[in-house]
């Protein structure tokens, strides 16, 4: 079913402790106290930073100590950045998130400055993997929702979806998404979240229904880059990335600020990979670096492009370089897999247990980290519980990135009938899987072979290469070995 909502080609510019425990009884905590005060007062009683004035520590990132040069100015910058839903430079958060630790200690019933303080935290932990951010997001939210109800808190609302997505929890996410959209129908930043929710728990249903009423929104020009990213994002994960590249090329061009236009030249790179051309991708990483140090995506991004471009020692180094800064499991995972096929066993190793300790910190930050934890079992590890812990991943949020794991661990486990069902939800445009991935047409290719479907194995495999035949430095060597296994097509047999 094609569920196109606009026409794609057109621009905008042209037109105008256990986590889930201690959430639990955090809430409980703080629904006993029956007002703002009291709410306020409770939570600075147990935040020992802001009691006793403490700043937090400066975030991550060569450029965190040039904060307090420009304070004010930065975190301004910032509050206007963090309350519409865009990019925020790090050093302007950390700028932000002092400004408004001093304003909800001087004023502790003020629920706008305990909600963007959550909020900024939230965006400092997305671009720091810093999961420690998340808790005292989540304390600072709370509080806000406490002073001011959800009926009437908007702004914590939204700090609590961007929250919620930070970790994983799509389900809470749409849940806060939904409210505000309903607080504010017509702001376009209501809209975001909600798509991102919808895309991980599968209703692309609802992800059309949502791009349709954001897309008629007519945004202002000062949020039309983020409304032609969030497009963007869409016709990606529909396979349209003719589509994509025109609305974050515009996007990019027309961008408010440094942060934010790195964002969306990173997002370009990621796009450029994705079809095989890993110079461009090079190109736009670099460019997105130069504008922003901090980008979040671009340092790994760049690897994987170096990786592509057959220059493994750097991208051993760019990967090094990027864990330094942003530790995040899924880089480790990439990097083992790099050293890997070097044959660099000992260092495989040591990036797999990495892996297992990062994810270890994010989860204690709330993080749900099932995804890549069980990618590493299905592949590094124990074949049998990446299948468990995936089974629980997508009953709770069957999206396509875990139908596609889920089915990969289930063929690592040798139940291939089973496994073909889900990596044809993770392929199929008309079950939702539009999204053009080497990555998961290699896996559906090599689950048809072990099922000795060698017409549509061939197919796939071929797939997997015409989309980028370097899309992995340990996986596409395996697929051009799985595809010459196949053979020539036999007589009669349609060519993939």
């Amino acid at each position: 079913m094609d569920n196109r909502v606009s026409e794609p080609g057109t621009s905008l510019m042209s037109e105008p402790s256990t986590p889930r425990r201690s959430r639990r009884l955090l809430r409980r905590v703080l629904v006993t106290a029956l007002t703002g005060g009291l709410v306020a007062g409770a939570v600075l009683a147990v935040w020992p930073g802001l009691r006793s004035g403490a700043a937090s520590p400066p975030a991550a990132g060569p450029r965190a100590h040039r904060a307090p040069v420009r304070a004010p100015a930065q975190a301004a910058q910032a509050l206007t950045a963090v309350t519409s839903g865009v990019p925020a430079a790090l050093p302007a958060l950390t700028a932000l998130i002092g400004q408004q630790e001093q304003r909800v200690r001087a004023q502790p019933q003020d629920a706008k400055a305990w909600a963007v303080l959550g909020t900024a935290y939230v965006e400092r932990g997305r671009r720091t993997a810093r999961a420690a951010d998340f808790p005292r997001a989540e304390q600072a939210l709370q509080t806000s929702l406490q002073v001011v109800d959800e009926e009437q808190n908007l702004q914590a609302l939204d700090g609590m979806a961007a929250l919620a997505l930070a970790r994983r929890d799509f389900s809470e996410a749409k849940r806060y998404g939904e409210q505000a959209q309903e607080l504010a129908p017509k702001r376009w930043s209501s809209y975001a979240p909600l798509i991102e929710a919808y895309n991980g728990l599968g209703d692309y249903e609802s992800v059309g229904t949502a791009l349709e009423k954001l897309m008629a929104l007519k945004p202002a020009p000062a949020e039309r880059p983020a409304v032609m990213a969030q497009a963007a994002a869409v016709y990606r994960s529909r396979g349209w990335r003719e589509d994509a590249v025109a609305q974050l090329s515009d996007a990019a061009a027309a961008a408010g600020s440094p942060a934010q236009q790195a964002a969306y030249l990173s997002q370009l790179g990621e796009l450029a990979f994705e079809r095989g051309d890993a110079q461009d991708a090079l190109r736009h990483y670099e460019e997105a670096l130069r504008l922003d140090a901090d980008q979040q995506a671009a340092p790994s991004g760049r690897a994987r492009a170096l990786a592509a471009l057959g220059r493994p020692a750097e991208a051993v180094t760019a990967y090094r370089a990027a864990l330094d800064r942003r530790a995040d499991p899924r880089d480790a995972l990439e990097l083992g897999e790099l050293y890997e096929s070097l044959g660099r066993t000992a260092q495989a190793r040591q990036s797999y247990d990495q892996v297992a300790e990062l994810a270890k910190r994010e989860t204690a930050g709330g993080v749900d980290d099932e995804l890549v934890l069980g990618r590493y079992e299905a592949d590094h590890g124990d074949a049998a519980d990446a299948v468990e812990r995936l089974r629980a991943e997508y009953d709770r949020q069957p999206g396509i990135e875990v139908a596609d794991a889920l089915g990969w661990a289930l063929h690592r486990v040798g139940e291939d009938d089973e496994a073909l069902r889900y990596a044809t939800t993770a392929t199929d445009g008309t079950k939702g899987g539009g999204l053009r991935s080497a990555l998961y047409a290699y896996h559906r290719g090599a689950i048809e072979a072990a099922l000795e479907l060698e017409g549509p194995a061939r197919r796939s495999l071929q797939e997997a290469l015409r989309i980028n035949p370097s899309f992995s430095p340990l996986w596409a060597p395996q697929a051009r070995s799985a595809l010459a296994a196949l053979g020539e097509p036999e007589d009669g047999e349609v060519p993939g």
